[in-house]
Formats: structure tokens, sequence, C-alpha cells
């Protein structure tokens, strides 16, 4: 196993373990098959584990074995405040606890805000006094470095990165997004500054692998060094340095055997020009059927009215790419959930974005189209109850 160290001059692994796809039985996690598959990464030298508060039963999944296996003190535990739950100053202290019990642990070495999709959301917990909490449970050795996992677009991913004194961040990175949500731009800001970067979903939650076109699997089985689509995406990952770690949610003992021996054999800067090639036809095979053609340059933005025309485009393209249960899902991330209404139906059709768009797309109809893909009636229902729950009043609209 690689490691690369942390602002603190830390090893992390460069195979992380992904606690929210523990396999699942009788409506709960299957703990001994989660059990014999965690162990066997971390004696193969993973010690970064990751999981979250609202991950069903993975928390106190991955306590347990840590106690009973008695490896509380051989890895380096991650986990995530779920900041959009979060409506006091108490309840930063009351999910904390709740965290460290199911974890069997009285301090979190890795400790994010989660899903954070702009900084609105970080204002928010400021108001409430996080600083300061932040500041007494480091103080305390409670909390080791302080980070935050994102979903969002490249801009404001930068304004989150200068927000705060961060110790770390989470991204969604992998050969297909690599210029959308934080992508390379944010990948590379982070590093610049000294930040390890954490990258979630490298395989795009095994689309990268179970749903790829004909074409791009053509591809890559006739590449001459016999690397599964999955290890293509991960080489592609860990050839640049300034990736720490990449989460893997392993889920059956050949999978962590594969990812391992990946992990142990891949170098920043071994893939060639042709490996990049390639790596670039298959993701060109895999967007043929997008339906707008964004590069996500944002030279649209920002949009007088508060559209998030990027991002809007990104996941319609997504419904066509993976699936339309998939688009929707991020949109509801990154757009839907924002506290700042960013809808498609805010625009008043100035065309602005189409003066400045270097693919000259025709912006208003577009977004017309991916708002009635990505909101039909009965999401557009649910999203409008979420949004009131989660904001009241003016953000309920959209």
């Amino acid at each position: 196993m690689q490691y690369r160290n942390d602002k603190a001059g830390r090893p992390i692994s460069v195979l992380g373990y992904g606690c929210m796809r523990f396999a699942r039985k009788g409506g709960g996690i299957d703990l001994d098959k989660a059990e014999k598959e965690l162990l066997a990464a971390i004696g193969a030298g993973v010690n970064y584990l990751d999981t979250a508060y609202i991950y069903p039963g993975s928390e106190a999944a991955v306590g347990e074995i840590l106690a009973r296996n008695h490896l509380r003190d051989k890895v380096y535990l991650a986990t995530k405040l779920p900041q959009y739950l979060v409506r006091s100053a108490a309840d930063l202290d009351r999910y904390f606890a709740e965290q460290c019990r199911r974890l069997r642990t009285g301090h979190v070495d890795y400790y994010l805000m989660h899903m954070l999709t702009d900084i609105a959301a970080w204002h928010k917990l400021e108001a409430l006094g996080v600083r300061e909490w932040i500041a007494a449970k480091k103080a305390a050795g409670q909390i080791g470095a302080i980070g935050f996992s994102f979903h969002g677009g490249t801009a404001m991913f930068l304004q989150l990165l200068e927000a705060y004194p961060w110790d770390f961040c989470q991204i969604q990175y992998n050969y297909l997004d690599e210029n959308s949500q934080a992508g390379r731009a944010g990948l590379e800001a982070a590093a610049a500054k000294g930040l390890p970067v954490i990258i979630m979903e490298p395989l795009r939650g095994g689309k990268l692998v179970n749903m790829l076109p004909k074409a791009a699997r053509e591809l890559f089985a006739a590449a001459p060094q016999g690397w599964t689509p999955a290890e293509w995406a991960l080489r592609w990952l860990w050839d640049q340095p300034a990736v720490t770690c990449v989460l893997s949610g392993m889920n059956s003992p050949e999978m962590v055997a594969e990812n391992c021996r990946i992990a142990d054999e891949a170098r920043p800067g071994a893939l060639t020009a042709a490996d990049k090639a390639l790596l670039q036809k298959a993701k060109a095979a895999i967007e043929q059927g997008v339906k707008a053609p964004c590069t996500g340059c944002g030279y649209c933005m920002p949009c007088p009215k508060g559209v998030d025309i990027p991002q809007t485009f990104r996941c319609y393209n997504e419904m066509s790419i993976e699936s339309p249960a998939a688009g929707r899902r991020e949109y509801w991330q990154v757009v839907a959930l924002r506290k700042e209404p960013a809808f498609a139906t805010q625009c008043i059709g100035c065309g602005k974005c189409e003066g400045h768009c270097p693919q000259h797309l025709p912006i208003r109809q577009l977004l017309k189209e991916a708002d009635k893909a990505l909101r039909p009636l009965p999401y557009r229902a649910a999203g409008g109850v979420a949004r009131w729950f989660l904001f009241g009043g003016r953000g309920a609209k959209g």
C-alpha cells in the first residue's frame, strides 16, 4: 500500500474504505461479511475509513467491527456532521456525541461538514457558532482534522476553500467528472493550499464499470494492458499527485484484493500519453448521448436571476449518460436543495448567457427542456416540500 501525507504529516493510504455501501442482509448491514472485507483491507494497509451520520447503520457497524477487533487506534476514522439537519448550536454537540457513541470512540480523526453545496450553508453554521465549536473540539482532542465534502460547481468550491482554514476536503472526481463539480481546477486549487483531497465516487457509483456503452467497453478490452474499466479509472486518479486518497465502497473480497493491488502498483505520472488518449476516447463514447454539449466553462455565469446554468445542463446530460433517476438525484444534490434558488424557471429570457457562450448554445431553450426533464410534476412537488422543510418561506420557491 502506498501513502500520501496530510497537512500534519500523517500518512494516509491512497486507497480508503468507503463504508456507505456495505452489503445488507435482513434489512440491515451484513456485519459478518462487512467485517471480513474491512479486516482484509486493513490488513493490506488501508488506514482511512469513511462513513457518515446518514449512512444507514454504517457508523454503528464500523464502531462494532473496530471495537471487537481492537483496531480503533490502527486506523483513521472519518465521519460527517449532517449540517443540513443542524438547527441550533446544541445540535452540533448532539450529533457529534451520537456519532461517537455509534463509533465507540472518544475522538474522530477527520470530521467533515457533510455535503456543502454552497457558501450559504457554511454561513448558516457560522451564525450558530461552528467556528468556536470546532476550536473547542480540537482543543479537547475530540476532532483531529476538519474538512468538508462537496457537491456543487467549481466556482462555489473555490469560495468554500477560502471561507475557513480547512485541514482537508472531499470531492467527487473521476475521468468523466474532470471538469464538473469541483473538477480538476478545484482539486489543484485545494492542493495548492496544501490540503489533502479525498476522492469520492471514483467509479461514479459503479457506473464507469457497469453502465459503459459498448464502444467504451471495446476500447478497454482491446488495450494491451489488460486493465479492467475500474483499474483504468483508479489509475487515472492515482496518476495525479494532488489526489491524496481514493474512497472505494468495496463489498466483496475480490474487490478488496483487486483495489489494494492497484493501489500498491499505481504511481503518479505513470500514465502515458497513449493511456490518456484512450481514456479521452472512452469518455467521448460515454458522452455521445448528451443533450446539451456544455463544457462547464462558466462563461455564461453569473446569471442575473441566479440560474445555475452549467449544473443544470450537467445533470440534464447525466440523465442520458447514466439514467433519468441518476440525473435527477444529482440535480437535487447540486441545485434543488441549495438555500438560494437556482432553478431554470427563474430565467427571464434576457439572452445575456448566450452572448457569452463559446459553444453558441441555445441556452434559453435548453434550460426549458432541461427543467421539464429534471423536474417533472411529482419531483417539483416533492422538491417544494423539501425546500420548505429546509429553508421555509422564500427558500421553498422554484
